[in-house]
């Protein structure tokens, strides 16, 4: 798969290479400027608050996707506890929550905008036509991936590919730290404690993609923040990235484990979630004075990367995460931890989009 630094630049360079392609500033566009700041234009407070937003976002990131990884340190967060399925399954409901009441409704605002031409925009339902394509992507990339490692083998300890085979297999895999059968976001339908190397390679696949669509979606997030200069809005929007950065961690920390990568991999994937989002945030604040969040360009390719991300979440909360966790056996041998687990997927899911009243 692709690094999350090749993610990173393109992602970026597609956004400002096209945002900088606008013509010269014309009566319309000052409309549209002014219709965006919502009355609220204050740069220096908006700079405070972004700075502010760096550090909390910063910090919320790493509490979220690191505590699962130290879940050894306290016994009702192993893997194998009801505890621990339970507190995924709400990171679960937020991640779809973000997808549903978040990113989908930002693409719909930004390509049904007054500031782009009624046609095609305003002529065809792109955002949810997007949304369809890249869910449709998701499952490509998550079939063919497990097609190429289970035909190429695959590293146990790294998760890279090598000349081991996957049919050799990784013994007593379903013993995690002690606790019997896996459990929780990435346990996929294929395998059960009779395939436990299809299940580790399952995990694997899981954390990467997840790992990706994040990455695209939190780069989004923090370059429109930090090249917002409106208080109002960012005010609201730090606690609500701070909610989801803190849960959605925690459910990426979640696959992360189960994937059982070694050292290196698990730095990597929790350095590039943690710093994404204010990396993206910083890149924003030095590009304020020239990047126009309302530009037609800016708004088409805003638009559409968010399209693509909801899609894209949507996908992996329903199918590689809820689905995989209550289609298991943990979850179908206890109807008590089903009914704590569907609480705490509408809690997660519930809470999230009461954020999007303020954000």
């Amino acid at each position: 798969m692709a690094s999350f630094t090749e993610i990173n630049a393109i992602t970026i360079s597609l956004i400002l290479i096209l945002s900088f392609t606008l013509p010269a500033s014309t009566s319309a566009q000052q409309q549209c400027d002014s219709a965006s700041t919502g009355g609220c234009h204050d740069k220096a407070k908006s700079l405070q608050l972004k700075l502010i937003a760096i550090f909390s976002i910063l910090v919320a990131s790493m509490i979220g996707v690191c505590l699962p990884l130290f879940s050894s340190m306290i016994p009702a967060l192993m893997p194998d506890r009801d505890l621990f399925v339970v507190v995924k399954a709400f990171a679960s409901g937020v991640i779809l929550a973000t997808g549903y009441m978040h990113v989908l409704p930002d693409s719909f605002n930004d390509l049904m905008s007054h500031c782009l031409p009624i046609n095609p925009w305003k002529k065809f339902p792109f955002t949810t036509f997007v949304a369809m394509l890249s869910a449709i992507l998701t499952l490509v990339i998550d079939s063919f991936a497990m097609s190429f490692y289970k035909k190429h083998g695959f590293d146990k300890k790294g998760g890279g590919v090598d000349g081991e085979k996957v049919n050799n297999g990784v013994r007593g895999l379903g013993n995690v730290e002690n606790g019997g059968a896996l459990v929780g976001h990435c346990d996929g339908f294929n395998g059960g404690a009779t395939d436990k190397d299809s299940m580790l390679l399952r995990n694997r696949v899981v954390a990467q993609v997840l790992e990706i669509g994040i990455v695209v979606h939190s780069v989004v997030i923090g370059l429109s923040m930090g090249a917002s200069n409106n208080p109002c809005t960012i005010r609201p929007l730090i606690a609500a990235l701070c909610f989801h950065q803190l849960f959605e961690g925690m459910g990426l920390g979640g696959c992360i484990l189960q994937a059982e990568y070694g050292m290196k991999i698990k730095a990597i994937l929790v350095f590039f979630f943690s710093t994404t989002t204010p990396f993206g945030i910083v890149i924003g604040i030095g590009l304020s004075n020239v990047y126009s969040e309302s530009s037609p360009t800016a708004l088409i390719v805003v638009g559409l990367l968010n399209a693509s991300s909801a899609g894209f979440l949507n996908y992996m909360a329903l199918v590689d995460l809820l689905a995989a966790d209550f289609m298991g056996p943990k979850l179908q041998d206890s109807m008590r931890l089903q009914a704590w687990s569907f609480l705490a997927v509408l809690l997660g899911a519930g809470g999230m989009s009461l954020m999007a009243k303020w954000a």
